[in-house]
């Protein structure tokens, strides 16, 4: 996120739906590909809901991830869901919000947690190189369970944030956090 232009929490979103199940460099292509088609930078809500939706698909948005950013597109732009909201809702208000959105699931809604609001308390059970990281770090002879991952990150609270950038950091050639 920090080579990426600043992004607004709507633009956040759109990254994260980017990057389910792919790579980081395809998520920041396909996230190029859709500024070059909006004058060089990020859609406003309003600005994608008024575009004909081939523009997602032509950026290299599946379908079904298109579909998911005009909804979310939709409650921006009626006010459902906005910056200020998110900043007066908890944790699992924000994901109760967000998962509501078809095709948005606990990791997507989750990494925007962690991601975009910077939220201190977050752990991402669903990912898998988070899960292959754990596994090597801690010596599980087993991709770790939900419950194990869960027990173990238990013992980061309530900085569990933190310690998930800590595990990241080298899958993404990066420092750990400060």
């Amino acid at each position: 996120m920090d080579e990426l232009p600043p992004l607004d929490a709507f633009g956040k979103l759109v990254f994260q739906v980017a990057g389910q199940q792919l790579s980081v460099s395809s998520t920041r292509a396909i996230i190029s590909h859709l500024e070059e088609r909006f004058g060089g930078h990020m859609p406003s809500p309003a600005e994608l809901l008024a575009a004909d939706p081939k523009v997602l698909r032509e950026s290299g948005f599946s379908v079904r991830k298109g579909e998911t950013l005009r909804a979310l597109a939709e409650r921006f732009v009626d006010g459902r869901l906005s910056a200020k909201a998110f900043s007066l809702m908890t944790d699992e208000e924000i994901e109760a919000a967000l998962t509501d959105v078809r095709g948005i699931g606990p990791w997507t809604a989750r990494g925007f947690l962690l991601v975009a609001l910077d939220r201190p308390d977050v752990f991402l059970t669903g990912d898998l190189a988070l899960r292959h990281t754990i596994q090597r770090e801690y010596g599980f002879d087993h991709l770790p369970t939900d419950e194990e991952l869960v027990e173990l990150s238990d013992r980061w609270r309530p900085y569990r944030s933190l310690a998930v950038g800590y595990l990241f950091a080298p899958a993404y050639g990066g420092q750990p956090p400060a």
